[in-house]
């Protein structure tokens, strides 16, 4: 809706359906007193807005569950969401690998593929087939066609404006314009949004990981290269160009010095100077637990530098909490009383810390939830598979 625009009668039962399935989605059954409650509609509105949603198939009105014969008075009416009237697919891409996700209109994941890139500087048309290929994996093991996806959202390890543009000052950022968009409406006729991947984390993290229903959250995809995505009084914030939540300027933070991820300096800080890694970064935090000397200095210094970085988060953002993400998340529990100990040394502002408990599936998490958004926003202008 424009500023200062008024609100149509169309817009309205856009906006109503989109609170309706909001709530029907993270419920069970809901009567229309309780959908009243849940959205400040008055009780002729949600009547309106159940009808539209059941002719549409979005969702099941069930029996009373009466007992026949009662004498009871008029039953209330049940509603709840068709979990499998059409799904979501949800996308990360990296550098070299990538990974699809399927899920229901409750965001329950049903199907999962990944696939790896033959190398980070592939051909563009290259990149979309891997892609389109770990998609189709994941739609088959959910046991269900394209035809039943009603949009997808792909995380990209770049910065994504809020129209979907991908920023392309740096040569690693250009690898992902790969124009996914098109190529995906042109194969499937699927509407694709893009979204930075730390964005995602973000949203999947507010969703259903640490940081449910915290406004001011910062979550930092760690493990290669460090990167955050910011909500601030419950909206997630891109910026300009995007660019809101990277961390290049780490390269001029004292003690920090460059962006590199926990995974990337436990490998280095560990090898034996002048020689290259010989162990992956999981077997320095398993050799730091138990009790390895040089794998327990490599933590300390770890925790030195994440308790300067999320220093600097909190001073800009001033977050309640800042969540560790990605795949070092479960080993990075290790260096929680480190930053703990060390961040008022930093900043005045010191914020709850914690591992995220998504792991890996962090950004296909907020891909889902950032697909089901879309989908709950336009559900009066979608056409459910069964229905078309």
């Amino acid at each position: 809706m424009k500023a200062g625009g008024a609100a149509t009668p169309q817009m309205m039962r856009r906006v109503n359906a989109h609170a309706a399935l909001a709530f029907l989605r993270s419920t069970g059954v809901a009567t229309g007193t309780d959908l009243m409650a849940a959205t400040g509609l008055t009780r002729a509105s949600v009547i309106a807005v159940c009808e539209d949603l059941l002719r549409r198939g979005w969702i099941s009105e069930l029996d009373s569950g009466r007992e026949p014969g009662s004498l009871q008075g008029r039953p209330a009416r049940r509603f709840e969401l068709n979990p499998r009237a059409g799904f979501v697919v949800g996308i990360d891409i990296g550098a070299a690998t990538t990974t699809a996700v399927v899920a229901d209109l409750r965001g329950t994941i049903v199907g999962k593929a990944g696939r790896s890139f033959r190398s980070a500087e592939i051909p563009a048309g290259e990149r979309i087939d891997v892609v389109n290929q770990a998609c189709g994996e994941a739609l088959a093991e959910a046991g269900t066609s394209p035809a039943a996806v009603l949009a997808v959202t792909a995380g990209l390890a770049a910065p994504v404006d809020r129209d979907g543009n991908v920023l392309l000052t740096r040569h690693f950022w250009r690898q992902f314009d790969v124009g996914l968009r098109t190529a995906l409406a042109e194969r499937h006729g699927w509407t694709v949004l893009l979204e930075n991947d730390a964005n995602l984390a973000a949203l999947g993290e507010r969703w259903r990981g640490s940081g449910t229903g915290v406004n001011d959250l910062v979550v930092i995809l760690a493990s290669e290269r460090m990167g955050a995505g910011i909500i601030e009084s419950g909206r997630l914030l891109h910026g300009h160009s995007g660019a809101a939540g990277e961390m290049g300027y780490l390269d001029m933070i004292e003690g920090v010095g460059s962006a590199d991820g926990i995974a990337y300096l436990a490998r280095e800080w560990f090898a034996r100077p002048g020689e290259p890694p010989t162990v992956e970064a999981r077997e320095v935090f398993a050799a730091a637990a138990a009790g390895d000397p040089a794998a327990v200095v490599v933590m300390d210094r770890l925790a030195e530098r994440l308790a300067r970085v999320i220093a600097s988060v909190a001073i800009m953002a001033n977050p309640e909490q800042v969540v560790i993400g990605g795949a070092v998340a479960e080993s990075a529990g290790l260096l929680l009383p480190g930053i703990m100990e060390r961040l008022p040394r930093f900043t005045a502002t010191v914020p709850r810390v914690t591992a995220s408990p998504l792991g890996d599936s962090i950004v296909t998490v907020g891909a889902v939830r950032h697909a089901l958004d879309y989908v709950e926003a336009h559900a009066l202008d979608l056409e459910l598979p069964a229905r078309a």
